[in-house]
C-alpha cells in the first residue's frame, strides 16, 4: 500500500463522503472541511442507477438507501401527450441488488454523512482551504480558522466550481452551458406510478422518478431562451408554463405547481466540464464534480463521484507508491467518466433538437449497458 496515514478531503458533498467512508475503513486518518455550517444537501430527488447501487453497496449504506427511497426495473417512454412509446427494461447487476432507484438527495446525504462520522472522520463545517505548500511527500495546508496540518494527500472534492481546481489548475477549462436549463420538484405519487416515465417534448422533457414509498420527483428539461436566470420567487410561475401542453398525469401534477412555495422549485442551468487527464498535481487529486461534472441525462453524476472515491482509495491500497496510486486512478476513471458527459450532452441536443424519441432511449440504454460493466 501506498503510504497514506493523514488525508485531507475538502468538500462534504457525495464524493467527498464516499471517499472519506471508504478511508477510515482501511485506517486512513481523515479530515473533512466544508464551507457551509450546516453541512447541508440541495436539491430535490435523485435517481440512483445500478452502478450507482453497486458503489452504495461497497460503500455500505445500500440497504439504508432502499429503504428510505424506492426502487424499480423499467423507464417508459411517452410522448408529449402522454402516449406510450418504449419501454427499456432495467436488469439488476447482481441478485442482491435492485435494478435501480431513487431517493430524496437530503436523505441520501444524511445517510453518508452519518455513516462518515460514525467511522470517526473528522468533519469541520464553516471551514476552507487557505493555503497549500508542496513539502515533497507531504502536503502543508493552511484553513480559515487559522490552523495549519500536514497531509499525506488532498483530495478536492468541491464541486463543480470548485476553488481547489482553481488553485492547483489555474489554466483548467471552466464549466460550459449546454444551452439547457432544469426545474426540479417534489410531488405525490399519482396511484400506479411505480418506476420511471419520460414525456418527451418538442424540444424539452419532463421525466418522473420514485424517491419514497410515498413521493415522487419531477425534472423538466428545455432549451433557455434569452436570459435563463429567473428570479428565485418567479420560478413556480415559469415551471408551470413550462408544462403546458404535456398529457398523461403531468397535469395534474402542473396544478400543484401554482401553489408550490418557491423554495420547493430546484432551477439551474446545466453545465459540464471536463477535466483533462490528469486531475492532479503532486499529492493533490481532484474528484466528483471539481473533475467531471455533468448533466442529469444519465442519472450518474453522483454515481460517478461515489465511484471515483471506491477507486481511489483501491488504487492508494494496491500500488506502492501515491504516483503510481494516482496514475491507476486516472486509467480507470477518465474514460468511463467522459463517456457519462459526452453521451449526456447529446442527449441534451437530441431534445432541444427535435430529435427521435427512440433514438434518444435507445443511446440512453446502450450508454447505461456500457455503465454496467466493472469499474
Amino acid at each position: 500500500m501506498a503510504a497514506i496515514d493523514k488525508v485531507l478531503i475538502v468538500g462534504g458533498g457525495v464524493a467527498g463522503m464516499s471517499c472519506a467512508i471508504q478511508m477510515r475503513k482501511r485506517g486512513i486518518e481523515v479530515d473533512l472541511i466544508d464551507i457551509d455550517a450546516n453541512w447541508r444537501s440541495y436539491g430535490a430527488g435523485i435517481t440512483v442507477t445500478g452502478p450507482t447501487l453497486r458503489a452504495l453497496q461497497t460503500i455500505g449504506v445500500l440497504n439504508e438507501v432502499t429503504a428510505a427511497g424506492a426502487t424499480w426495473n423499467n423507464m417508459k417512454v411517452l410522448n408529449q401527450a402522454g402516449e406510450y412509446l418504449t419501454d427499456v427494461q432495467l436488469a439488476p447487476l447482481a441478485a442482491d441488488l435492485p435494478a435501480t432507484g431513487g431517493i430524496m438527495r437530503p436523505v441520501l446525504h444524511r445517510i453518508l454523512s452519518a455513516k462518515t462520522v460514525a467511522l470517526g472522520a473528522r468533519v469541520r463545517l464553516a471551514t476552507t482551504l487557505t493555503d497549500l505548500t508542496d513539502a515533497g511527500d507531504q502536503v502543508q495546508a493552511s484553513f480559515s480558522d487559522g490552523s495549519t496540518s500536514r497531509y499525506d494527500l488532498v483530495v478536492g472534492a468541491d464541486g463543480i466550481f470548485s476553488r481547489l481546481r482553481e488553485r492547483i489548475f489555474p489554466q483548467a477549462p471552466k464549466p460550459t452551458f449546454t444551452g439547457q436549463v432544469i426545474y426540479r420538484v417534489v410531488a405525490e405519487r399519482p396511484p400506479g406510478f411505480d418506476c420511471t416515465h419520460f414525456f418527451m417534448g418538442a424540444d424539452s422533457k419532463v421525466g418522473f422518478n420514485p424517491v419514497s414509498p410515498t413521493h415522487m420527483y419531477m425534472f423538466l428539461l428545455h432549451r433557455a431562451e434569452g436570459d435563463p436566470r429567473i428570479d428565485p420567487a418567479r420560478q413556480p410561475e415559469a415551471l408551470y408554463a413550462a408544462m403546458q401542453g404535456f398529457g398523461g398525469f403531468v397535469p395534474q401534477v402542473r396544478e400543484t405547481v401554482r401553489t408550490t412555495n418557491a423554495h420547493s422549485v430546484n432551477y439551474r442551468l446545466l453545465e459540464v466540464l471536463l477535466m483533462p487527464s490528469p486531475w492532479f498535481e503532486g499529492r493533490v487529486v481532484l474528484i466528483g464534480d471539481a473533475a467531471h461534472a455533468t448533466t442529469p441525462h444519465l442519472a450518474s453524476g453522483a454515481g460517478m463521484a461515489i465511484e471515483d472515491g471506491l477507486v481511489l482509495v483501491e488504487e492508494l491500497a494496491a500500488q506502492a507508491t501515491v504516483p503510481e496510486a494516482l496514475d491507476r486512478f486516472m486509467q480507470r476513471r477518465f474514460e468511463r467518466c467522459r463517456l457519462v458527459i459526452e453521451n449526456s450532452v447529446e442527449l441534451g441536443r437530441l431534445e432541444m433538437e427535435h430529435g427521435s424519441p427512440m433514438v434518444h432511449a435507445n443511446l440512453m440504454a446502450s450508454t447505461m449497458q456500457t455503465l454496467r460493466q466493472p469499474i
